[in-house]
């Protein structure tokens, strides 16, 4: 089956094309990894998945999602990190890092929070006003990206994929409905694209070029005069000599939920793929290997992401494998379950 076959970007070589996403925990106080990190990412490595992206991580205090969510903005962190990615490796799976500023859905204490425009993003009072950022501010969050990937190399992450999407920081400027800047980062479909290819080749300084670089995007807004799918296809035209691999999802931008449905972001993962001639990732109640094959075989993604699925079963890789008569390597200690 395809599912099981490897997939190889740059120097990096993935067993097989069944990718555990990004997936807030709320479980690191101090932002560093814990015992449960250990566990909850080891267990998924154990159980057969063939890359392993770390939670949103965030490049400085303000830009995490919560209080209790990763960073990397310091070389204390360094460590902790590096032993969580050791401990992946010695599973037998590849691991990288999504590095996030979250701007205006920053749930973490902070004296102040910074979006695009001073525009907040539900006025319910669950988020602070956020302040509309400076060319200062726009440079010192650049460099804070570039540093943090800088120091997800010294720990020794296989990739590097930077969060653009679900209506954080990048998504924020990329999109019309939360960016009304009249300065060169605003104003129009140019200037709105701009934080993000000055933050890609930020990354890109610290970012080894033989390393894939991934990019989680938002293809769709849901919502009138937001972003779509042929735009994002020209905003990753923009970056793509700098990303190897484009992780697909929609929404978050505004509060408006999107119409939810098994597999319903596998076509926005196909559009940016033919568009823009780059390796996808699909993503989005993708729940069974039938769908994941399907995703592949018909050339709509070259690799799918199951978050839900494998919150439910962290060996969903290895089981389904093992009902279709498909030889893998199981874990010594659990072989005994299946003789």
């Amino acid at each position: 089956m395809k599912a099981y076959e490897p997939f190889r970007i740059k120097e990096l070589e993935l067993k097989n094309r069944i990718v555990m996403p990004p997936m807030c925990m709320y479980s690191a106080p101090g932002s560093v990894p814990t015992d449960f990190h250990f566990l909850h990412y080891g267990a998924r490595a154990l159980g057969g998945a063939g890359l392993i992206i770390v939670e949103a991580t965030g490049v400085v205090p303000e830009g995490r999602i919560s209080d209790n969510c990763l960073g990397l903005w310091s070389d204390d962190q360094i460590g902790p990190l590096s032993r969580l990615v050791a401990h992946v490796h010695s599973l037998g799976a590849k691991i990288g890092i999504q590095l996030n500023h979250a701007g205006r859905k920053c749930g973490a204490a902070a004296e102040k929070i910074f979006a695009p425009s001073a525009i907040n993003y539900s006025n319910d009072g669950k988020y602070q006003d956020p302040v509309e950022m400076t060319h200062d501010d726009i440079a010192f969050v650049t460099e804070a990206f570039a540093s943090a990937a800088g120091r997800a190399l010294k720990a020794g992450f296989d990739v590097v994929e930077i969060h653009g999407a679900h209506g954080y920081l990048i998504n924020q400027f990329l999109s019309p409905l939360s960016n009304q800047r009249h300065d060169g980062y605003g104003v129009n479909f140019e200037g709105r694209s701009r934080f993000l290819q000055e933050v890609a080749r930020a990354v890109r300084t610290a970012w080894p070029s033989e390393k894939p670089l991934f990019l989680r995007v938002s293809a769709e807004d849901y919502a009138e005069g937001g972003m779509t799918p042929s735009q994002m296809a020209r905003i990753i035209d923009r970056v793509i000599q700098d990303v190897d691999v484009v992780h697909v999802s929609s929404g978050g931008v505004t509060p408006v939920p999107p119409p939810v449905f098994p597999g319903y972001q596998i076509p926005f993962a196909e559009m940016i793929k033919t568009a823009c001639d780059v390796p996808t990732i699909a993503v989005g109640l993708i729940t069974t290997l039938e769908m994941a094959e399907e995703t592949i075989c018909n050339n709509r993604a070259d690799l799918v992401a199951l978050g839900r699925e494998l919150l439910r079963n962290p060996f969903f890789p290895l089981i389904e494998a093992r009902k279709r008569g498909i030889e893998l390597p199981w874990p010594e200690q659990y072989k005994r379950a299946f003789s």
